[in-house]
């Protein structure tokens, strides 16, 4: 087994041991959060109805980057879009799901600008 391997495994059996815990309902859905080196990306999901309600990331083409230098400052300003897009979709309340990140970093930006934005958790 790999370095890499066991890192991707390591992370896999993390996740699996958070979402037995953590689920979104229609009243209070989850907040994901998924990185990749160059990208973030955030979606609010139902897992109930199994539907995402929201999402954003900075692929998309309404994401402009603007005066924001890095990907700390990138991720704060999704976790602020998100939150608009959650709150015109009558999202107010939401469970935070890491992802099996270190709630550090680019996580941690998202949700402050979440919480900015105007979402609860």
């Amino acid at each position: 087994m790999t370095k890499s391997n066991s890192k991707i495994t390591a992370r896999a059996k993390r996740i699996s041991r958070i979402r037995k815990n953590i689920s979104g309902t229609n009243e209070k859905p989850r907040l994901r959060v998924f990185k990749s080196n160059k990208h973030i990306y955030a979606q609010i999901i139902d897992d109930v109805a199994g539907k995402t309600m929201v999402a954003m990331s900075t692929v998309e083409k309404d994401f402009e980057k603007g005066s924001e230098k890095g990907k700390i400052e990138s991720a704060k300003k999704v976790g602020k879009i998100i939150a608009e897009r959650a709150l015109a979709a009558g999202i107010s309340k939401v469970v935070f799901d890491r992802g099996g990140y270190l709630y550090h970093g680019r996580v941690k930006s998202l949700s402050e600008g979440a919480r900015e934005g105007g979402l609860q958790f």
